[in-house]
């Protein structure tokens, strides 16, 4: 007797099963289209404009605020228990630069630039373009997914960096304007307790979510269906599959970086 239940499970597995294998055939033409084809620089530069310049805005001012109410709410718990807001420059530079900087920096990114990327390529593909494409004689993958991978790679992590030295400055506000800690105490709590490690620990992570949001955005695009609603579809399934996975990712990604010792 068929059971509504598992069959409904079943299609889902099977659904995800074609999804993760038509991600890895596209993931493999990427592979082989970067190592083989001319570098599209225009393309690439094009798209880094969209995907880095465009994004810089909303990351520094979602690090700024970040690292503000960091160190206002970390200077006030310190302050309760040892009457003294002890070490904020410490706990905001380690909280920013391990954890909230790449993160909320990829949040960012995959909700914005991820988005456009999606509905772009969605777009193309609805309309037919992408199949023009091939009649053109021109691979779609080469055209249109290399820059964009590239162009995911280098902008992230950049703007992480961005993102991290704008929380910084904006915890070090707080803590001069709100707990009375001066710049010079605030500074020299960041570089006695912390070194390079903690800011590689971060910054290496940027380049596996900036892979995966490129992929997912990509994928999404080229598998849209259905017109305008279907390109709509497509970028919400995407911008939602990038946040989760970003998460997901970052803590396999710490726990690989511990165990290294990074």
């Amino acid at each position: 007797m068929k059971h509504p239940i598992l069959e409904e499970i079943g299609r889902d597995f099977l659904g995800l099963a074609e999804a993760l294998g038509s991600a890895a055939l596209t993931l493999r033409s990427v592979i082989f289209w970067f190592f083989t084809s001319k570098f599209e620089f225009r393309e690439t530069a094009k798209q880094a404009v969209k995907i880095g310049v465009d994004s810089m805005t909303v990351t520094v001012l979602t690090s700024f605020f970040t690292g503000m109410v960091l160190a206002l709410q970390m200077g006030r718990s310190m302050k309760n228990l040892f009457n003294e807001p002890m070490y904020v420059g410490t706990m905001v530079a380690f909280s920013i630069l391990k954890e909230l900087g790449p993160v909320l920096t990829s949040v960012v990114v995959a909700g914005r630039a991820g988005a456009v990327v999606t509905a772009e390529i969605g777009t193309m593909k609805v309309t037919e373009q992408i199949d023009a494409l091939y009649t053109l004689g021109t691979n779609p993958t080469r055209y249109l997914l290399v820059p964009r991978y590239i162009a995911f790679m280098v902008t992230l992590p950049l703007l992480t960096v961005f993102a991290d030295f704008l929380g910084i400055l904006g915890g070090c506000l707080v803590a001069v304007t709100k707990l009375g800690v001066s710049p010079t105490v605030y500074m020299d709590d960041i570089f006695t307790y912390l070194d390079v490690s903690d800011f590689m620990h971060g910054f290496i992570k940027t380049f596996f979510f900036a892979f995966m949001i490129a992929t997912v955005s990509c994928y999404k695009g080229l598998n849209t269906k259905g017109g305008a609603e279907g390109v709509g579809k497509a970028t919400t399934e995407a911008v939602v599959a990038s946040m989760v996975l970003v998460m997901v990712m970052d803590y396999f990604i710490s726990a690989l970086l511990v165990a290294v010792g990074v």
